[in-house]
């Protein structure tokens, strides 16, 4: 589906086009050509194939998707595709992509299953002519640093998700809760794995952008593509920082629940020791032997009913002074 189909000319929008008059536009000097696909069909993605003359390979990537976030050099153009992270009801992610085709009069966006959209970067951009004049390079730069940018949010939420199991980690019912919690940990280290995946490979992707390799496109602009490669860096480290935590709250509540276990069988411990004592008693005095002695003694059975109570004392305050009942 076209979404949006716009020439600009030395910074400033021009004229909202029909796809067949693309081609006039692209041959006028300092002007470009901004297309934007949402799930597009063979059909339209081959008809931009031929306006902008963009690489089989490329195209092929973009039509099939389910590709690792990268950047290529095609010639004088760049191929590009990002992820994006769309969060269900269940706090899960899906992940959408986006491809970018641009050339030195062209930049071509597709995005592909991506709930979010890109209409903010185009406004941005508007808003910015003196940096719209440097051309398709400064689209490029604007929708990665868009989607990158929202890689935050979704970590800052992912953050908040562990705060709040660690909460839950060192309440007093926590032990009750074991299972769930170690699934919900479970679950946002998979979250995290996710988001990991689909920074890491365009960070090293990114760093091809700037420097003294970086393709002829991007003078003028390697400043800026310098720039996401430093937002990539801080959410990279922040995701291994947070991933290091959620197994040390995974050991935490191993812990914790060890710790209930033990608690538990203290106390069991302790009751079966005050039981042991006055069962012991009972079970000798109960042995069938004529020549038990005290046998015939008048008062055997208080004194054995006042020694099972003061030992079973002794006991109880030996043990709960250790904490154990």
């Amino acid at each position: 589906m076209l979404v949006n189909c716009v020439a600009y000319e030395d910074g400033r929008k021009i004229a909202d086009l029909h796809p067949d008059e693309i081609s006039d536009y692209l041959e006028r000097p300092h002007c470009f050509v901004w297309v934007a696909l949402k799930d597009p069909g063979p059909g339209e993605l081959a008809q931009m194939q031929h306006e902008f003359g963009l690489h089989d390979l490329a195209v092929e990537d973009a039509q099939h998707g389910h590709q690792r976030p990268k950047i290529e050099q095609y010639g004088d153009s760049l191929f590009a595709v990002l992820h994006v992270l769309n969060k269900d009801d269940a706090g899960d992610f899906s992940i959408g992509e986006v491809a970018i085709f641009a050339g030195h009069n062209y930049v071509l966006s597709v995005r592909s299953n991506a709930t979010q959209g890109l209409g903010a970067v185009r406004a941005r951009a508007e808003k910015e002519p003196h940096l719209l004049r440097q051309g398709s390079i400064f689209v490029l730069y604007a929708l990665m640093d868009a989607i990158v940018d929202s890689y935050f949010p979704v970590f800052d939420d992912l953050e908040a998700q562990l705060e709040a199991i660690e909460e839950q980690i060192f309440t007093p019912n926590a032990p009750t809760k074991g299972r769930a919690i170690i699934e919900d940990l479970y679950q946002l280290k998979r979250r995290l794995i996710t988001l990991q995946h689909a920074c890491v490979p365009l960070m090293e992707a990114v760093s091809k952008l700037f420097g003294a390799m970086a393709p002829k496109l991007c003078g003028g602009m390697q400043e800026y593509f310098r720039d996401v490669f430093d937002h990539l860096q801080r959410i990279t480290k922040n995701i291994d920082l947070l991933r290091e935590m959620v197994t040390t709250a995974l050991s935490v509540n191993l812990g914790m629940i060890s710790l209930s276990e033990n608690e538990t069988t203290k106390r069991l411990g302790s009751f079966a020791a005050l039981f042991a004592v006055p069962t012991m008693i009972a079970g000798i005095y109960g042995m069938n032997f004529a020549d038990i002695p005290e046998l015939k003694f008048a008062y055997g059975y208080p004194v054995c009913l006042a020694a099972m109570v003061i030992i079973d004392t002794l006991l109880f305050l030996k043990f709960r002074k250790a904490g154990w009942l």
